[in-house]
Order: structure tokens, then sequence, then C-alpha cells
């Protein structure tokens, strides 16, 4: 009889941990299922486990493929399964690509002469596929706000920071959520970055892989209206609740699908979009609606003279822009007065009013 030998932490018991368990299974004739003891992962990792020792183990032992599991108690980093091993004297020791303890694993190994093998990995037959993924799942919120860009745009793009500079935004409603989706797609509002919390996944990484800037996923998850420094990652200097600009912001369909990834290499005036990024910074400070329509103002004379297409001027309004530099989307307008935003949507077919959106 062939006995299978593998070891982890399992904490939170998964499809994945069952697509491993099934595969290592195939590799022997009876499979033992080692995991680290309440006590180790405290030692190690300072951390206590999702359930009870007894709980993981009970439910170990219920799964068709395992035919025996250990709890392991000592407190050598890596090997807290020694003493059973030694015991068990199992004729291999079976690891993942991505373990940590080859060295003590192998030398464990040579004292039983069991062999020590890697298992490759194949593609996941669900996701998510980890114990940290399924965590940030159950603590995704159920609804998330989208985002409008007022000034400073770019400059959230690593290679083309600046430092000393700001970007500023606000995070908007009504709030957008797995079921519910009350936007056009590709709307230039952050829809991937919300598509990503909503998912229970931070989009800094996928925004930053696909050649774009990190603003998005930033002030969606903060909220608020927010001022951040330029840079590689987003550091928050300050954010207000919004209420400056309540009952003073709408947004209009240009008609056109928003693609920024497909224009981060157009030429544009950097120097212009600093100063946006500093006239709006300090409206924001002051909760100064005009001064924030003057950064605005500025950073659309720079989306103009990349040839995106002019966008209606809507009587009332003290400022607008492209929502993002994707040559379509949405397009924001502010308004001075609440009063003056209701004659607009009265008046303007397809404008519709958003509202900022802060959690405290």
């Amino acid at each position: 009889m062939r006995t299978v030998f593998v070891s982890g932490c399992y904490d939170i018991l998964h499809a994945g941990h069952l697509q491993f368990f099934e595969e290592a299974k195939a590799m022997g004739d009876y499979l033992v299922v080692s995991f680290a003891s309440a006590e180790v992962l405290w030692h190690h990792k300072r951390r206590k486990p999702s359930i009870p020792d007894e709980h993981k183990l009970a439910l170990l032992k219920g799964l068709r493929m395992i035919d025996e599991v250990v709890v392991g108690r000592g407190l050598d980093e890596g090997i807290d399964f020694r003493e059973d091993f030694l015991r068990i004297k199992p004729d291999l020791l079976l690891v993942t690509e991505d373990d940590n303890y080859e060295p003590l694993k192998r030398a464990l190994c040579a004292e039983t002469g069991a062999e020590y093998r890697v298992l490759p990995k194949t593609p996941p037959k669900f996701e998510p596929v980890s114990s940290s993924s399924i965590v940030r799942w159950v603590q995704a919120p159920s609804e998330a706000p989208l985002r409008v860009d007022f000034a400073g745009g770019w400059l959230d793009v690593p290679r083309f920071a600046r430092e000393g500079e700001f970007i500023v935004n606000c995070a908007i409603s009504p709030l957008v959520s797995l079921r519910e989706w009350p936007y056009e797609k590709q709307a230039g509002l952050g829809g991937s970055g919300a598509w990503a919390l909503l998912n229970g996944r931070d989009g800094t990484d996928s925004e930053l892989n696909l050649g774009v800037g990190w603003q998005d996923p930033a002030v969606i998850r903060e909220t608020g209206v927010c001022v951040w420094k330029s840079g590689q990652k987003p550091v928050l200097e300050f954010k207000r609740n919004g209420d400056f600009l309540k009952g003073k912001m709408a947004i209009l369909w240009t008609g056109k699908e928003h693609d920024t990834p497909g224009v981060v290499d157009t030429p544009r005036d950097f120097d212009r979009i600093a100063l946006s990024g500093r006239i709006a910074r300090e409206g924001v400070l002051n909760a100064d609606i005009q001064k924030l329509a003057e950064g605005i103002s500025v950073y659309h004379a720079t989306q103009l003279d990349e040839d995106m297409e002019p966008i209606p001027d809507i009587p009332g309004s003290i400022a607008r822009k492209y929502c993002g530099g994707g040559y379509g989307g949405y397009a924001l307008y502010l308004f001075n007065e609440e009063s003056h935003r209701q004659t607009a949507l009265q008046s303007t077919p397809h404008l519709r009013p958003i509202e900022p959106f802060c959690l405290v």
C-alpha cells in the first residue's frame, strides 16, 4: 500500500482543497492529511483559525478521498507534523509549487526514506481558490459606488506620476450591485473598480496591469470627495463628505463607449493636467465649488486638445468634462445651485442627477 502525506492550514475548506486532495489520492492508495493546530497558527502567524480544530478535523475526516487526518502540533515552522510523519512513515510527501519549506521537508523525507514530490499546479475548477480570497468574498459589500474624476487624471498612472501633484475625484450614487447596474457600460465611471470590489477583490493591481491608473478602485473603496497624492500607489491626502456638492452634479451619456487603455499613449499636456489637480484640490479643501469648477474646466481644455469631441454646453452649468480619458462614456456637469441643475434635468434629455457618496 502506497501512503501519500500532505499538510497545510486548510483554514477555510474550499473546492481548491478538494481538487488538491483528489490529485494527491490519485498518486497512492492511502491519503494522510495533516493540518496546523490553532496553537501552531498562533505561534507562527499570530492568528486564530476560522473554525475550531475539532470542527476542521471532522470536516476533513468526512471527505471520501481522505483516509486519515492528523493535527500538526509541533512548533517547528513548516513541519509541525514531524512526530506523526515519523510514526506513519509515508511513501510520498506531496507539496505544491508554492511550498516555502522545501529544505526542511526534504531533510525529513531523508530520515524515513520517503519521496519528496512537487505537484504541478493545474487550472482551478472554481473561483475563488484560496482561503483569503473567500474571506474577501464574504466581506465584499453588496453595493458599491462608481466615481467621477474632477482633475489630475493620468497622474495616477505610475509612469506619469509627478511628486507633489494631485488627483481629485468623487464617489457617487446611485450605487451599483452585481444584480443592478443603472448606468451604461464602458462609461468612464470606474465600473471595473466597482465590479472588483463587489466580487471581493481589490481592483488596483488589475487596473495597473492594464496600463492605467489606480484612482478608480481607490476612491470607490474610500468613498467621499478625495484628494490623492500622485504616485505609484494610492496615498490619500484628505477627503470631504461632499455635502457642498449635493444637488449640483449630473452626467450625460455621450453615446460612445469609453476606452482608457486604448489611449494611454496619446500625447497630452501633463503640465496643465497637474495644474487642474492643484486648482481642484484647493476647491475641495475650501468647499469652494467655483474653484473646483475652475479645475474641472482646465482639465477639460486638455481633453479637447486631445481631439475629444466637444460636449454640449448645458445652460446653468459652470463646468463640464468627460469622465475619464477614454474619448466617450459619460460627461460630468457641475452646477452652482440645485435649482440650476433641476432646470437642466427638465430641459436636457438623458441628463441624470448624481450625488456624492461617502461612508464615514
